[in-house]
């Protein structure tokens, strides 16, 4: 469904082939996966694989972490900023992959959290 849907997408905006790209690159993929149970490139289908929503955080280490753990942030000007900046940089990167037909748009949420999403998760910080 979402492949159709982005294809007919990228159709009506009159790019052609990214939109053939997008349809055989995701069949080519699906194949790999039903015959081999991988493909290249495999952890942009996680939000699908996991059963996750549109834009949910993605299961990271820190959702393993006991609820009382302590994070300890060396070289905070430099630690703290990154932690926002790791999600707007995988995001504009793989957004130009969705536009030009090389992923669909459920890879955007196989991502770092936003610094948000980090601090929700830290039950304490130094």
């Amino acid at each position: 469904a979402e492949c159709a849907s982005s294809v007919r997408s990228l159709l009506a905006s009159g790019l052609v082939v990214e939109a053939e790209r997008l349809q055989l690159r995701t069949e080519s993929d699906l194949a790999d996966i039903a015959r081999e149970g991988y493909c290249s490139g495999m952890e942009n289908y996680s939000r699908h694989l996991t059963g996750r929503r549109p834009g949910e955080a993605p299961p990271t280490l820190l959702d393993y972490m006991p609820d009382d753990w302590l994070f300890i942030a060396d070289e905070s000007h430099i630690t703290v900023p990154q932690l926002g900046a790791m999600h707007a940089g995988d995001h504009s990167r793989k957004l130009k992959l969705v536009e030009g037909g090389f992923r669909l748009p459920s890879a955007l949420d196989n991502r770092p959290l936003t610094g948000e999403e980090v601090w929700e998760r830290v039950p304490q910080a130094v």
